[in-house]
């Protein structure tokens, strides 16, 4: 059976095509009969009639669909930032895409022929501006776009949303500083991302002068982290009271490395991470971690979408975040 068509409702309820469009556009008060509107809707019902949204998209100009670009789908924290921006898209009528970029945080390819022909607007996390040209001129003159956790000073987004990542790294190094720790190794993500560059940068702002850093780069994968941690431990010198991790997946490979070379965490070793992923209460001992709140990024981005495609202007604090302490940290150990 071929799918029914307005010319085909219009034949069964006796009217023109334009009724047809008037009733099921809801515009037909004033201009049509409610008997009429009634005897379209009973017709475009039992003939299973359903609108054709693409072509109606296409005369509008508009198909309220957004694009959520992210680095990579393995991470959960994109998973809840997609939650939170399909909840709030779906309140006004909008559908999300997720995308995740081929290449990670490097540029990103058009996902379609033209994104400008699919899409209404971008939104991107933890991405910078300048990897997304491609996404139908995203980051240029094209479709909006709004970058989430990201470099706010950087040209092309018509809104950023982001996270008080300073403000994280603050809590941390207060509550390790409080036990006692002065020795500290920085276990840093490899990924080149303002994110990670932000968190680096208030680390060493906030340890400086009054305690010793060392920094280790390690891809974000748990055995990579366990290998660098190994080796930095395992190094010529006073061994780290506490290990600050970028990630919830880079703290866990600190504590496998730890348990690997006899160290007890928090006794011998205490270690932080930051995201507070689902893994954070699933390793032994659970996360002292910083909370992000993942759902609220992507709610607030689809929200500054919504603004910036309605012609308002988008501002807003960056997000909260909290230390949630566990027992992977505790009193720096007697020396």
């Amino acid at each position: 059976m071929t799918r029914p068509t307005s010319r085909d409702v219009a034949a069964a309820a006796g009217v023109s095509q334009a009724t047809v469009s008037l009733v099921l556009g809801d515009k037909w008060r004033g201009r049509v009969s409610e008997r009429t509107a009634g005897l379209v809707r009973e017709a475009a019902a039992r003939l299973g009639y359903r609108p054709n949204l693409a072509a109606r998209n296409l005369r509008l100009g508009s198909t309220r669909t957004a694009l959520l670009v992210v680095p990579a789908l393995t991470n959960e924290f994109f998973a809840r930032v997609y939650t939170g921006a399909a909840r709030v898209a779906a309140e006004h009528g909008f559908g999300v895409v997720l995308y995740p970029s081929p290449d990670g945080t490097g540029p990103a390819r058009d996902p379609f022929a033209s994104a400008r022909a699919a899409l209404d607007g971008v939104i991107a996390s933890s991405m910078a501006t300048d990897t997304l040209t491609a996404l139908g001129g995203a980051g240029g003159t094209g479709l909006p776009l709004v970058m989430l956790d990201s470099d706010p000073a950087a040209h092309g987004a018509a809104a950023h949303v982001n996270l008080a990542m300073a403000d994280g790294m603050r809590q941390v190094t207060e509550h390790l500083l409080a036990h006692g720790h002065r020795r500290f190794l920085h276990l840093a993500s490899a990924v080149d991302s303002w994110t990670f560059d932000i968190r680096a940068e208030a680390l060493s702002a906030l340890l400086s002068p009054s305690a010793e850093l060392r920094t280790v780069r390690a891809p974000l994968t748990v055995n990579g982290a366990r290998t660098a941690m190994e080796a930095a431990l395992t190094a010529p010198g006073p061994r780290p009271t506490a290990v600050v991790c970028d990630d919830d997946i880079l703290a866990a490979g600190a504590c496998k490395a730890a348990r690997r070379l006899g160290l007890r965490v928090p006794d011998d070793l205490s270690v932080t991470g930051f995201d507070d992923l689902a893994l954070a209460t699933a390793v032994e001992p659970e996360l002292t971690t910083v909370h992000l709140p993942a759902e609220r990024v992507g709610e607030h981005g689809m929200a500054a979408l919504l603004a910036v495609l309605d012609g308002t202007p988008w501002t807003a604090p960056d997000l909260p975040v909290r230390l949630v302490v566990r027992d992977s940290t505790g009193p720096a150990p007697a020396t």
